[in-house]
């Protein structure tokens, strides 16, 4: 049997693959099965141009919040400045990597149940990967690095790179089952895409250093 699989990313149109037709759910649609397409889109795959484009803008406006909110609870109750760094730095990344597990666990069974939903592989309208990824890819961001722009962009602009580029073994990745395989490629893409930026933050830092 064959199936058209579809992608959120503008670049890799749908193919035909091979392997079983995914039958759609039966039945009305629930309360759940609501929740799991808002998860599933977070509002944004339903736009017709680019939904994975704006899936990653999603991921970026997130990490903002988080990495904000983090910052200014901790402070607040730590009047030790090196310590409240300390604390901070701690319970971002300690924040970020739940959200990242949460989003990531969650959005397997939301893409997974849109599949079914919708009778398509990898429906263009699940962009949940996408703000997972590009949570990753700020993730080792340290809170001493001044969040310029250039930073956002470059972590935005990586992640969309490993995103549609999929170097190995990235597109292999799209091959798992349902949910894990739509989820899994982009996880990777951000790991890639965080390693590419911690280089470059590293880099440009001890230039800096010996200037």
């Amino acid at each position: 049997m064959r199936a058209v699989k579809e992608s959120s990313d503008e670049l890799n149109p749908p193919v035909v693959t091979t392997g079983a037709v995914i039958a759609r759910a039966s039945g009305k649609r629930t309360i759940s099965d609501y929740l799991a397409l808002a998860f599933a889109t977070w509002g944004v795959g339903f736009i017709p141009l680019a939904p994975g484009t704006y899936g990653s803008a999603v991921g970026v406006g997130l990490y903002l919040l988080l990495r904000e909110g983090t910052g200014r609870i901790v402070s607040s109750f730590v009047p030790s400045y090196s310590l409240a760094y300390d604390l901070v730095e701690f319970f971002r990344v300690a924040l970020m990597l739940g959200v990242i597990v949460m989003v990531t666990a969650l959005g397997i069974r939301a893409a997974s149940r849109t599949e079914k939903l919708l009778a398509r592989k990898d429906p263009g309208i699940v962009v949940v990967d996408e703000v997972a990824g590009q949570l990753i890819a700020f993730l080792f961001i340290p809170l001493g690095v001044s969040l310029n722009w250039w930073i956002l962009v470059a972590g935005f602009l990586l992640f969309r790179l490993f995103d549609i580029w999929k170097p190995y073994p990235i597109r292999r990745l799209e091959a798992l089952e349902s949910g894990l395989g739509i989820m899994a490629d982009d996880i990777l893409a951000g790991v890639y895409a965080a390693a590419t930026l911690t280089l470059l933050l590293t880099m440009i830092h001890y230039v800096k250093m010996i200037s």
